[in-house]
């Protein structure tokens, strides 16, 4: 199976990639809105001229219709040929001038064009048969055939500047459509940056919260899944180690477990032969002993007996960091798991004249009921420990919304402050013993800050005016 292209890419010419198809679009938009504005640019200079040159060709229609008629009435006056040639070339200007006005004013109907050139051909019939004896008439009949043109002159001067309106108009009309165009683009353009830099985002953030989680999955001990990620090569290539990484210190967890192994069996054998030594000498097999001579085996008892628990404390905290990689999860009634594991050491704190007490419900949770049985019977351990006799421990269970909290509450002396920050470290042991008992392996708690981690949980100790208050959190999933 071919992988995609883009998985054989690095970050780095991914990232080139996405600018360049970002940058390209845009760059696109802006070419075609400068070229675009160009046009506008040109468009307007064109209309501009067009309207400055309609209005002179009005103006000087006008003009030459005036020219017309004062060369024409000089002419039956006066009956010289050079006013007569002068109407003439007036005459001819205009008919030129009337021709670029059909053209350039559409809206104006040929009818009046047409009435014009009429008009102005019979002005000239009138001047080519002029008769001396009618000086009067023709002067009359000029006058009304001028009068004529002039309100045709009128009609082509209102109708040009209804024609430059309708061009501004037109012009304005390109210009909003152009603007609309240009905005769609600008708008599709952003869209698509947006969206490629999302999808590059959101394809690069996966990849980089798969590399977090992992990493998160090393620093908390799980080497049991294989570490894979997708995406760039380079990324892809930083799984490749982080999973490189994960199978070394598999290999390394389980050097230490099969080094405790046998340092705890090599150590056991010795201790097994010291206990049953100290036993046989305190049984007298060998003869009797002094008083002082007890003293001293009793001191050897206790201290075969401390070395064993403490060997055995190790295995067990190496055997509990490697029970968090297998929890076997199912629905599990905290209550009735929490009156189990009271029950289970009854003697313990009755022995103590302490009186246990459960208080509050919650929902079946999914976890491991085995794990959570030593993660509650730690904590009981620990709270009947420290407490003083006939002293009070307190189990509550609250059902929130999101979480589920048991909280673990007793009268001990409490934790000191300086302990407070190290006191879920292994091997760890506070300020505060209690009188007269041996001290602890250190483990209790470590063990069950493990578990509940395990489980997506938390616990931490709470502030509390008296004694010890130790809350654990757990998602409620159901």
């Amino acid at each position: 199976m071919r992988k995609p292209i883009l998985d054989g890419m690095s970050v780095r010419h991914l990232l080139l990639l996405v600018f360049t198809l970002i940058v390209l679009p845009l760059s696109g938009t802006s070419i075609h809105a400068l070229f675009t504005l160009e046009r506008l640019v040109e468009d307007s200079r064109e209309a501009t001229y067009d309207a400055i040159r309609l209005t002179e060709d009005v103006q000087r229609l006008s003009g030459r219709t005036i020219a017309m008629e004062r060369s024409a009435r000089q002419y039956l006056i006066l009956n010289d040929q050079t006013f007569e040639a002068l109407y003439e070339d007036a005459w001819k200007d205009a008919q030129e001038l009337l021709g670029s006005l059909s053209v350039a004013l559409p809206g104006m109907a040929p009818k009046a064009f047409e009435q014009w050139r009429n008009e102005s051909t019979a002005a000239w019939g009138i001047l080519q048969h002029h008769s001396q004896y009618l000086p009067a008439t023709n002067a009359a009949n000029l006058s009304q055939i001028f009068s004529r043109l002039a309100q045709i002159n009128n009609q082509l001067a209102a109708e040009s500047k209804n024609e430059v309106e309708r061009q501004n108009q037109r012009l304005l009309a390109d210009l909003k459509q152009r603007q609309n165009v240009l905005a769609w683009m600008v708008i599709s353009m952003v869209l698509l940056a947006a969206g490629l830099a999302s999808v590059f985002g959101i394809w690069l953030s996966r990849s980089l919260a798969q590399i977090e989680s992992a990493i998160g999955d090393l620093g908390k001990n799980r080497l049991d899944q294989p570490i894979e990620v997708k995406g760039p090569a380079d990324l892809r290539q930083l799984g490749l180690q982080l999973n490189w990484l994960r199978q070394r210190l598999g290999d390394l967890e389980n050097d230490k477990a099969r080094f405790l192994r046998h340092i705890s069996h090599e150590l056991k054998t010795p201790l097994a032969a010291l206990s049953e030594g100290v036993a046989l000498l305190g049984e007298e097999v060998v003869g009797g002993l002094t008083q002082r001579q007890h003293e001293v085996v009793r001191i050897l008892r206790q201290n075969t007996s401390a070395l064993h628990g403490q060997i055995e404390d190790l295995l067990r905290y190496n055997a509990a960091a490697f029970d968090v990689q297998h929890l076997k999860l199912q629905p599990v009634d905290l209550e009735a798991l929490l009156h189990q594991v009271i029950d289970s050491q009854r003697l313990q704190w009755q022995a103590r004249s302490l009186c246990v007490k459960l208080a509050g419900s919650a929902k079946p949770v999914m976890a491991d009921s085995d794990k959570f049985s030593i993660v509650f019977g730690n904590l009981l351990s620990n709270a009947i420990r420290f407490s003083p006799d006939g002293g009070t421990i307190q189990f509550t269970l609250s059902d929130g919304h999101e979480h589920v909290h048991i909280d673990c509450a007793d009268e001990g002396p409490g934790v000191a402050t300086a302990d407070v920050t190290r006191i879920f470290e292994p091997f760890y042991q506070g300020i505060h013993q209690p009188a007269g008992a041996r001290r602890g392996s250190g483990i209790g708690l470590s063990i069950v800050r493990e578990y509940v981690e395990a489980h997506r949980g938390t616990v931490q100790l709470l502030p509390s005016e008296r004694g010890a208050h130790f809350r654990i959190e757990l998602a409620n999933e159901n």
